[in-house]
């Protein structure tokens, strides 16, 4: 059985552990309210460019852009969102998973797949594997995170124009709630004009385009696919907090747990040894009535 000193060494450990994962839960709660409003503010944008460019690619034609172009090439690239940080339960695992388990089951088996990675811990997993991985960059935060879609979107559409790359998905996590996240993956390129926000009932109205239904796409097919980027960069980044919150709160209760059971076994151990030493003293008194 451990001694005293040992255990009481012990619990004060874990209590000093409970206070970090304590206050990592509370930095995380704070920061995942403020990725959410970044979320809630660029949904109705994002909304609207998507519904304008399906309705100009509706009118002009799917061959009006380069980027609306369906080749049916082998090589395919792969822009994958994790952090730079670990103690986050599943969150960087989960991603990583679904990356190698859509290369195995989605793609032909000689399709050419390359990896645009964006946070350390995709990079230090493929790195290991020996994976093709074309460019690397740190996990965005809501400070850098138009930068880093508009970078990632500027690589992968020069790599598309130029016929480097068939086709281009993109792997993220999907902020659902403080508990819950999503690992979605879904195709940037060729863009595939949403059907749902630009047909219908306004098909049939004929608007005078100022410039021209090309010069608009020209413009906004770009912009479509950085603020797809920057959506999942959003997204990522609020599943990241709401992931860390989670696993700090588990972490914390296991340590008031793990608190509770060695301060019952620091009891046990002590109240033996006080009767061990009160047996003694009896024994003792004993022997000298003797």
């Amino acid at each position: 059985m451990p001694s005293l000193k040992a255990i009481r060494k012990r619990i004060g450990s874990v209590k000093n552990t409970r206070k970090i994962t304590r206050a990592m839960k509370l930095v995380a709660a704070a920061k995942l309210r403020r990725a959410q409003d970044n979320i809630i503010a660029a949904r109705p944008y994002a909304k609207a460019l998507s519904s304008v460019v399906s309705e100009l690619a509706e009118v002009a034609g799917t061959d009006a852009h380069p980027l609306f172009e369906d080749r049916k090439g082998k090589r395919t690239a792969i822009v994958a969102f994790t952090s730079d940080r670990g103690l986050a339960g599943a969150f960087n695992a989960n991603v990583v998973k679904k990356v190698e388990a859509f290369v195995a089951t989605e793609l032909p088996a000689d399709a050419e797949v390359s990896l645009r990675l964006i946070g350390r811990k995709a990079n230090q997993y493929f790195s290991r594997r020996n994976a093709n991985i074309t460019s690397f960059d740190p996990a965005p935060t809501s400070a850098t995170a138009l930068q880093t879609a508009g970078e990632t979107a500027n690589r992968i559409v020069d790599d598309f124009l130029a016929k480097k790359v068939d086709r281009v998905f993109v792997v993220y996590n999907e902020f659902k709630s403080a508990i819950s996240q999503s690992v979605v993956i879904k195709q940037v390129l060729p863009v595939v004009p949403d059907q749902a926000s630009g047909g219908g009932a306004r098909s049939s109205v004929d608007y005078t385009y100022e410039p021209g239904k090309e010069e608009l796409l020209a413009r906004l097919v770009p912009l479509f696919v950085q603020i797809g980027l920057y959506r999942a960069a959003l997204e990522s980044i609020a599943g990241e907090f709401g992931a860390r919150m989670s696993a700090m709160e588990n972490a914390t209760k296991n340590a008031g747990e793990m608190i509770a059971k060695l301060t019952l076994q620091y009891n046990r151990a002590r109240q033996a040894s006080i009767t061990k030493e009160l047996l003694e003293i009896i024994g003792g008194a004993e022997a000298l009535k003797g």
